[in-house]
């Protein structure tokens, strides 16, 4: 088992008795833990305030420009084509335009996602056509664009003005669109730059009611937030500031939403919808609309989240967990074929590993697994229906995976990401050559940043008796937890495992269950444990350090609290 240093933020023994007496002294420790050192600093991260922490969105670019743009379409019965990402930031940010327009009396628009697997993200030839024929005067694009300079082209020359809804990073080219909403591009001035695209779509919605506060009733569009807040914790963007707002705001909506998709969906997962959390979102909704474009069509998400018929969301909320159902089955297979590919002996510090019958749409989803399985970064590439092999790319946190793709930038048609993670496109010839100068390029770059592996950081030691629903209603004071605010992290020092259970399906998942000195039991999970060392090495009677998180159990007799895995060290 790994010897895993860790280390208890130092942060926690501030001495300054004179702020935060109001909290008790295990969520003044947590705060400490984030910086937040007064009562004024608590009270903004504690108590997200709309008015005080929602931005001006004409503090975008071009937001003028835009909102004048669709109140002309609006006015004129002009046909408007909103095209959207198939992501499960996309499609929400989408449902947001349509309910907003259908609220508001205008029906002449429609709503077109890609297909993943067969056109890909953003614009296309097939679409701009489409456009071109149907009669469309103005195409937004949702979550996307800032790539697709020449397919805006096309349009605009064609008659159609197209404004560009997107967060994503400029390329080389930026598009010359009518009008460009994206808090990322050159010159702007917003101050929020972790925006999801739903966000981005929210600001515009926010600035046409402003505009023409008769559009809609007053305060119509916060009912919008429960797919903005989907779309936030789904798009993994920082949970801070605006963005904490928006999550925060997000769930007060998600649970009192009457959009029965959504209620069906939920009821599907028995999850109640009143108590519904950061982790229901993440893990049970964000997947089922990440499965529809993965394994069938997009449109499928689309149309559950903004339909009112009873019946057909019922329909749609058993077929999206079907389909997810079988994803989880393809992405096991995928994750069997790896193990077998990489084998027992894999000294590469970079694993490449693909099949060309792989789905691109499932490609990160099986890299996530092989990294948490080997610890290393992971190539993994596919082509399934593409014409082009397909890549993604997960990092182990230690290396920029976009640096490693520029180091061998020679052998990628396309690429682009993020540190963490991914996506490429390649030739076939270029992919035999593709191990071996990555792991050249791997080398390098540890060479060149050679320092010893950061310690996990802990928040606080605690006891296994400590692991109760009081703690965990004390550590909810801190959500809603994402990127930029992770869940607290505990050290349990020196426990002993009473029992070791591997289940799911596959079983590929580990529950470890200890005894607390009080003599309640506690129980620790990890998903996809399997074919980690690390866990597959775990016995009964064996005493352990254990890193992990407090979250509630789902179903049955795992509805206690329980810890989440982050770590096992001797």
């Amino acid at each position: 088992m790994q010897q895993k240093r860790y280390t208890i933020s130092e942060s926690s023994e501030v001495n300054n008795k004179e702020e935060l007496t109001e909290y008790s002294e295990f969520v003044r420790a947590l705060l400490w833990r984030r910086g937040i050192y007064t009562s004024d600093e608590a009270g903004v991260f504690l108590k997200p305030d709309w008015s005080r922490d929602v931005l001006d969105p004409f503090l975008l670019t071009d937001m003028e420009k835009t909102i004048e743009r669709i109140l002309r379409a609006m006015k004129n019965n002009e046909k408007v084509t909103l095209f959207s990402d198939f992501d499960a930031d996309g499609i929400p940010a989408s449902v947001v335009m349509h309910d907003f327009f259908t609220k508001a009396g205008f029906h002449n628009f429609s709503v077109v996602i890609p297909h993943r697997n067969t056109q890909g993200f953003g614009l296309n030839d097939e679409v701009i056509t489409e456009c071109i024929e149907n009669g469309t005067k103005l195409i937004i694009t949702i979550d996307c664009g800032m790539g697709d300079a020449k397919h805006i082209v096309r349009a605009t020359e064609s008659g159609i003005e197209v404004i560009v809804t997107d967060h994503h990073l400029p390329g080389l080219e930026i598009p010359k669109a009518f009008a460009i909403v994206n808090p990322n591009q050159e010159g702007d001035r917003y101050p929020n730059k972790h925006l999801c695209g739903a966000g981005v779509i929210f600001k515009i919605v926010q600035a046409l009611v402003s505009k023409n506060n008769r559009l809609v009733p007053t305060g119509y569009e916060k009912w919008l937030l429960d797919m903005v807040g989907i779309a936030t914790l789904s798009d993994m963007v920082p949970l801070i500031d605006e963005n904490r707002a928006i999550a925060y705001y997000g769930l007060v909506v998600l649970r009192k939403s009457h959009r029965v998709g959504l209620k069906a969906l939920l009821s599907q997962q028995r999850i109640n919808q009143r108590m519904i959390t950061e982790d229901d979102v993440v893990f049970s909704v964000t997947p089922r609309i990440n499965a529809a474009s993965r394994m069938d069509a997009p449109e499928l998400a689309f149309e559950l989240l903004s339909t009112q018929d009873e019946v057909r969301a019922e329909a749609l909320a058993k077929h999206l967990d079907s389909i997810n159902n079988e994803r989880k089955g393809v992405v096991a297979q995928m994750s069997k074929e790896i193990r077998v590919k990489v084998g027992d002996e894999h000294e590469e510090s970079v694993l490449v590993v693909g099949n060309t019958h792989w789905r691109p749409g499932l490609l990160g989803l099986a890299a996530t697994r092989a990294v948490e399985v080997y610890g290393k970064p992971v190539f993994v590439w596919g082509r399934g229906e593409s014409t082009v092999i397909k890549g993604s790319v997960r990092g182990d946190g230690k290396i920029d995976v976009m640096t490693l793709m520029q180091e061998t930038r020679e052998l990628f048609l396309e690429f682009g990401g993020h540190k963490h993670s991914g996506g490429f496109s390649i030739t076939v010839e270029n992919l035999v050559k593709l191990p071996e100068a990555i792991n050249d390029a791997h080398a390098r770059l540890v060479k060149k940043n050679e320092n010893p592996e950061d310690p996990v950081v802990v928040d606080l030691a605690l006891s296994l008796d400590d692991v109760h629903s009081r703690t965990l209603a004390e550590v909810s004071k801190l959500s809603p937890f994402g990127v930029g605010n992770p869940k607290p992290v505990f050290v349990f020092e020196n426990i002993t495992v009473k029992g070791v259970e591997w289940f799911g399906k596959e079983k590929n998942h580990i529950k470890l269950l200890f005894r607390a000195p009080s003599g309640g039991h506690v129980q620790a999970i990890q998903f996809f444990a399997k074919g980690n060392e690390n866990f597959e090495s775990i016995q009964e009677g064996q005493v352990i350090t254990l890193l992990g998180s407090l979250e509630r159990g789902q179903y049955g007799r795992d509805k206690g609290v329980r810890l989440r895995i982050v770590e096992v060290v001797k």
